[in-house]
């Protein structure tokens, strides 16, 4: 049977680094904010200056950085609007003072004219490269789209629910994955995490997902499925050069559902433990019996994966995800614990429970999330009755 494991505080489990929708982070929103009004803050800060301040001292250098400011962060209009202010009001402060023909005035002029100018360069620069970045941004990410498609809502009977969050708006995409397939003997899934960011863990993603996608329609047992895995990447080592070929691991869950649907076998090569959440809100970690080495290291130890078993009573759902999850840190530096914050909730099905672990993590950690996170929830239907009580989402059992 599957290992026991009290819910609560656990270590951190060190495992491979695993990136497509981007929601605003209220932190990044915030700054953004701040960042916007700064330029105009300076400007007013100059006038503030050398009105309140003796003619010696001068405020030039604050309407000078005005536009400086704005040209990374701003559109190419609203940086020569920045510009146009900061010298505009530059003139009429020397105007005001009876002092515009005078040679420190022009000189100040002109040297922010020269640096609204450079600010206006700098925009395009940025702006390029934004663009490029996008595209290549894009061409991953639909890439990984065509190895990771989401899985049917119904698969083989079960309830399926996958979700994939980007860390950031501007990271590579990571080496997170997921499937889940029907097969001839029972529901076959898996939750891992490649080592990499970017093409090369899509490359290597594709790799995983092929070989257990074709082993989980061949092979009659679990252990088998993972042995063609190990293959399968030792095969995808032998080809890479340097420190990938060292370090080119993947961290993963594999696990499969009887056809009666009354039980699970999973084995675990060095990933997060998956949760087994009862239909009455008691939650069970499902810990291997003993540790084992991620996949793609035969070459450092070798030996027979074992399976472990868990009963999956009616209406319960597994939760499987990858350390963006577990090791997602809140501004103290505290981690999320899925397991105490799932023990005692019930949700109405496995989409509902990813929503609310997303809006969890975004809240936790302020929108400021450094990891990618795969989540695959599947769910065992209740028995439909006459007495059924309806559940709302996050509902804590009574």
């Amino acid at each position: 049977m599957a290992g026991d494991r009290p819910v609560g505080k656990r270590g951190r489990r060190h495992t491979a680094k695993g990136a497509d929708a981007y929601e605003a982070r209220p932190g990044i929103t915030r700054t953004r904010a701040f960042v916007r009004t700064l330029p105009l803050l300076l400007i007013g800060g100059g006038l503030l200056l050398s009105i309140a301040t003796p003619p010696s001292f001068t405020g030039a250098p604050l309407f000078s950085a005005a536009p400086l400011i704005a040209a990374p962060f701003f559109s190419l209009a609203n940086t020569l609007l920045t510009g146009f202010i900061a010298v505009g009001a530059l003139t009429g402060l020397h105007l005001y003072n009876g002092t515009l023909g005078k040679t420190e005035s022009l000189t100040e002029i002109v040297t922010v004219v020269t640096v609204a100018v450079l600010a206006v360069l700098i925009n395009r620069v940025v702006t390029r490269s934004g663009e490029q970045l996008a595209s290549a941004r894009n061409i991953a990410v639909a890439a990984q789209r065509a190895v990771l498609p989401e899985p049917a809502a119904r698969i083989g009977g079960l309830e399926v629910a996958a979700r994939y969050e980007a860390a950031q708006a501007d990271a590579f995409i990571g080496g997170d994955l997921y499937a889940v397939q029907d097969t001839p003997h029972g529901v076959r899934m898996i939750v891992g995490d490649v080592r990499g960011k970017g093409l090369g863990a899509v490359e290597a993603v594709a790799v995983v997902i092929g070989a257990f996608r074709e082993a989980s329609e061949q092979e009659a047992t679990l252990e088998a499925v993972a042995l063609r895995l190990e293959r399968a990447l030792a095969r995808e080592g032998t080809r890479r050069d340097g420190l990938d070929a060292v370090e080119g691991f993947t961290t993963a869950v594999l696990a499969e559902i009887s056809h009666e649907h009354d039980a699970v076998r999973l084995i675990n090569r060095g990933h997060p433990e998956p949760l087994l959440l009862h239909p009455d809100g008691r939650l069970r970690i499902l810990a291997p019996e003993q540790a084992a080495l991620p996949l793609g290291m035969s070459d450092l130890a070798s030996w027979p994966d074992r399976a472990v078993t868990a009963d999956l009573p009616a209406g319960a759902m597994l939760l499987f995800y990858t350390d963006g999850l577990s090791e997602a840190r809140s501004a103290e530096g505290v981690f999320y614990d899925p397991a105490a914050r799932l023990e005692g909730r019930m949700f109405p099905g496995p989409d509902a429970l990813l929503s609310a672990l997303v809006d969890e993590v975004r809240e936790h950690t302020g929108g400021g999330a450094t990891d990618d996170m795969a989540l695959l929830a599947i769910a065992r239907p209740a028995a439909r009755t006459a007495m059924s009580p309806k559940v709302t989402e996050g509902q804590p059992s009574a």
